[in-house]
């Protein structure tokens, strides 16, 4: 298992990027890599509340590690500091053992140049998912995230 860090600006403030990390129709639209689309089953956004969440493939011949073309995980919310950080729990729902196992993300919010300095960091992800895939899956997120969030302040 490893971990991963990546870092994005997002311009507008934490309050608006902290919602944005706790609203179902939003991770629904932000928390989706290009090539794929989201679908959130449960969302309970509060400290010990659940979640799960679907991620599927737009390109029928990618695998899944859930399903032949979705990454279905779960979890549950360990810590919710309003405006400056959220902890989730989840673990893929699969039967591939070197899939299995549970992971933690932290999300740190931190004023800068007058929006929002996002820190995602992953840990825990197994070995068998490569490292620059959860990077550039997290960037292409965190990318959707600063377009959502700053045109809704716009």
């Amino acid at each position: 298992m490893y971990s991963t860090q990546v870092s994005w600006h997002v311009n507008a403030p934490r309050s608006a990027v902290y919602r944005a990390l706790l609203d179902a129709d939003a991770i629904a639209r932000w928390r989706v890599p290009a090539g794929m689309r989201g679908h959130v089953h449960e969302f309970d956004a509060r400290e010990g509340g659940a979640f799960r969440v679907s991620l599927t493939y737009d390109d029928p011949s990618r695998t899944g590690k859930s399903a032949s073309h979705t990454d279905t995980y779960h979890g549950h919310f360990a810590k919710l500091v309003p405006d400056e950080q959220v902890v989730e729990v989840f673990e893929f729902e699969t039967a591939d053992p070197a899939l299995r196992g549970t992971m933690t993300m932290t999300t740190r919010l931190a004023d800068a140049d007058g929006g929002t300095d996002v820190l995602v960091v992953h840990d825990g992800i197994p070995d068998s998912v490569p490292a620059a895939d959860n990077e550039t899956g997290t960037r292409m997120a965190l990318a959707n995230l600063a377009e959502l969030v700053e045109s809704r302040i716009a």
